[in-house]
């Protein structure tokens, strides 16, 4: 695997574990002021979710690595 493949496997597995850490821990606000959504976040805290994505999407890009060093699958087995 090249550095731009795992750099774009990265990329895609980041925003994947993204959307799925964004609604952890999520109080929408009590009574709302003027002009503020009913549906929007107290703290959304996006720096720790951020974080959290990048650790998660790190781990699972690595077993994705090691999966594929050991060629455990291999998609050019299906061509032959």
């Amino acid at each position: 695997m090249s550095w731009a493949t795992g750099l774009m496997v990265y990329i895609v597995v980041w925003w994947i574990v993204l959307f799925a850490v964004l609604p952890l821990g999520v109080r929408k606000v009590e009574k709302p002021g003027p002009g503020e959504d009913h549906g929007a976040p107290e703290r959304p805290e996006l720096l720790r979710k951020v974080i959290i994505t990048s650790l998660v999407a790190a781990a699972l890009w690595l077993g994705f690595f090691i999966l594929h060093q050991l060629d455990v699958f291999s998609f050019r087995r299906l061509v032959e």
